[in-house]
């Protein structure tokens, strides 16, 4: 885990330990499940107590028994979030989501869906993988924090959501360049250009954008389309100027265009 998720995650813990006040215990455990009733503060109780000792998948099932054993005590609610969390820093985060949708679904209003949609989104960025696999996770973290910012601008979840959809645009940029630089290699120059063209239609604020002109200019010139690496040597002239990318796609523009320079 990086410093920066157990940041996020110490974090978490203090926006949400809830005061204790118990519900009733089933342990679920796979192919071994024992159902023990016990009343609403025994049971809280023991799931906060696990969560203390830091027997986080424990403390999880132990709050899904309370929301399961006393589904209108006013504890279920909170043991429900109480359960999402566990789950999240347990890294067990497909349970994690269950459980926060859950909430969400449930509780749309509550002063702690923000948080939840926060552990939704956080539950996916721990998966994200590197840009050699496939990024449908990526995706889905992206979708998450988008919509935290939308429905919960103000929120103090809102900044580090547009923090970590920074970093998740400049992730699933690399995944096209990625792609892009592949079919490049493969003297597939069409397909090329559709991924460059995609990271500067869609990623244009990442770091992977002037690259991605550069290599537009290669595959545009390969196309035989000198006018249009022109233009993609123009906007990359303007807008990253002293790049090793301008001058680059410069030199391309000299070599095979000689009576037109690259605009600036």
């Amino acid at each position: 885990m990086s410093k920066l998720t157990r940041i996020a995650t110490l974090a978490l813990a203090c926006a949400v330990i809830l005061p204790a006040a118990g519900c009733a215990k089933n342990r679920n455990k796979a192919g071994d499940t024992v159902y023990v009733a016990r009343d609403v503060n025994t049971l809280y109780n023991l799931a906060k107590r696990q969560l203390d000792r830091r027997n986080y998948e424990a403390a999880a099932k132990l709050f899904d028994e309370v929301e399961r054993q006393h589904p209108y005590s006013v504890w279920a609610r909170r043991a429900q979030l109480m359960s999402a969390f566990s789950y999240y820093v347990a890294r067990q985060y497909p349970d994690a989501i269950s459980s926060a949708r859950r909430f969400t679904t449930i509780h749309p209003g509550n002063k702690d869906a923000p948080y939840a949609n926060y552990l939704i989104a956080m539950s996916y960025y721990n998966q994200i993988v590197d840009v050699t696999r496939d990024q449908k996770i990526t995706q889905q973290a992206a979708d998450s924090f988008g919509e935290l910012i939308r429905r919960y601008p103000e929120s103090r979840y809102a900044s580090d959501a547009r923090l970590k959809l920074d970093l998740i645009n400049d992730h699933l940029a690399g995944k096209e360049m990625e792609i892009g630089r592949y079919y490049q290699r493969s003297g597939n120059w069409l397909a090329a250009t559709q991924r460059f063209r995609t990271v500067v239609d869609k990623y244009q604020t990442t770091s992977h954008a002037p690259e991605a002109l550069e290599r537009l200019v290669e595959s545009y010139l390969s196309l035989g389309i000198p006018a249009e690496a022109q233009k993609a040597a123009a906007v990359l002239g303007k807008n990253y100027p002293g790049s090793k990318w301008y001058e680059r796609a410069y030199k391309l523009i000299q070599r095979h265009v000689p009576q037109t320079a690259a605009q600036s």
